[in-house]
């Protein structure tokens, strides 16, 4: 495994623990997006990509995050002690989407981040900098130069990853009407709000 490349984009500076986010691309082919560096207690770390856990509500069974006090969908108490504790007896509430296998795989990948950290801010302190970390997916006129190796297999049959469009019919729509019809409970909700 090589590291070809690590983006970082600096967090506000009255961020307290969050430094930054950064991607790490593995042998010019792969892309690990959205790494947090992190100020703990005992020093810098790099957290790894991860989602929120969830169950399901025993009455509805609707998700909802296990910090969620409450159902969703149904308004029912839900038991604040449903998460996993790991041996220190915290809740488990994340689950890593991307990680290490074994400790060696995470350090390399940590001293790499944390260097090109220090190396990005020395570089933001500059005029003129501009941030190379990249929030969106690339459109396949728009590689960047360090994937100048890959664009060779593009005539190989080897397709780029392009953007991603909204599924139609979603919340992400923004030319949608507004809804004149109440969706069930909607009426209960709004009672009483003035």
């Amino acid at each position: 495994m090589v590291i070809t490349e690590v983006r970082i984009k600096l967090c506000e500076a009255n961020s307290e623990r969050l430094l930054a986010f950064c991607s790490v691309t593995f042998d010019n082919a792969f892309v690990v997006r959205d790494l947090k560096i992190i100020e703990g207690t005992k020093g810098m770390f790099v957290a790894m990509p991860s989602r929120k856990l969830t169950d399901r509500c025993v009455k509805c069974s609707c998700k909802n995050h296990l910090r969620a006090r409450f159902c969703n969908s149904c308004g029912a108490r839900l038991d604040e002690n449903r998460a996993l504790r790991d041996t220190d007896g915290r809740a488990k509430l994340h689950a890593d989407i991307a990680h290490p296998i074994h400790s060696a795989a995470r350090e390399q990948i940590q001293n790499t981040v944390i260097q090109a950290y220090y190396e990005e801010r020395e570089r933001a302190k500059q005029p003129g900098y501009v941030c190379t970390y990249d929030d969106y997916d690339y459109d396949t006129d728009d590689l960047p130069v360090s994937y100048g190796s890959v664009v060779s297999d593009l005539g190989r049959g080897v397709k780029p990853h392009g953007g991603h469009t909204a599924p139609k019919g979603t919340h992400f729509r923004t030319d949608a009407p507004a809804r004149k019809t109440p969706v069930r409970g909607d009426e209960d909700f709004a009672s009483g709000i003035d």
